[in-house]
């Protein structure tokens, strides 16, 4: 059973910066897709990133260019670096994890753990 804790959500203005820090334990990372989801009130949730073993990474084409994902297989971490933030991006950012398949998964659905969520706020 894999446990994946989120950290450091919280509030920015538009065009600001905010990280995101997933930890992972009770499992081997280094077996699993790990990946960012966000989900806003009364929206599903989407996908954001993933991230694949070998740090490649995929991004939801919205946030290609000012997200980043990145993973460190020996912290057993996974982090989400967002910059020039909008407002429409005010979400509960959740990270996910799914024992490595061909793909990286772009739907909650195919995702085997995933974290409580941290609220992240993009004020205008």
């Amino acid at each position: 059973q894999v446990q994946l804790v989120e950290s450091g959500g919280g509030l920015v203005q538009a065009g600001g910066s905010l990280r995101l820090s997933c930890a992972a334990s009770g499992g081997t990372f280094t077996t699993y897709i790990m990946a960012w989801f966000r989900q806003a009130p009364g929206k599903q949730r989407e996908f954001v990133g993933g991230v694949r073993v070998t740090g490649r990474t995929y991004y939801e084409d919205s946030v290609k260019g000012r997200f980043t994902i990145s993973r460190d297989n020996a912290k057993n971490t996974v982090s989400l670096e967002m910059n020039s933030r909008k407002p429409e991006e005010t979400a509960v950012y959740y990270c996910a994890a799914v024992r490595t398949v061909v793909r990286v998964p772009l739907v909650p659905n195919e995702y085997d753990y995933w974290g409580q969520g941290t609220q992240a706020t993009v004020s205008s």
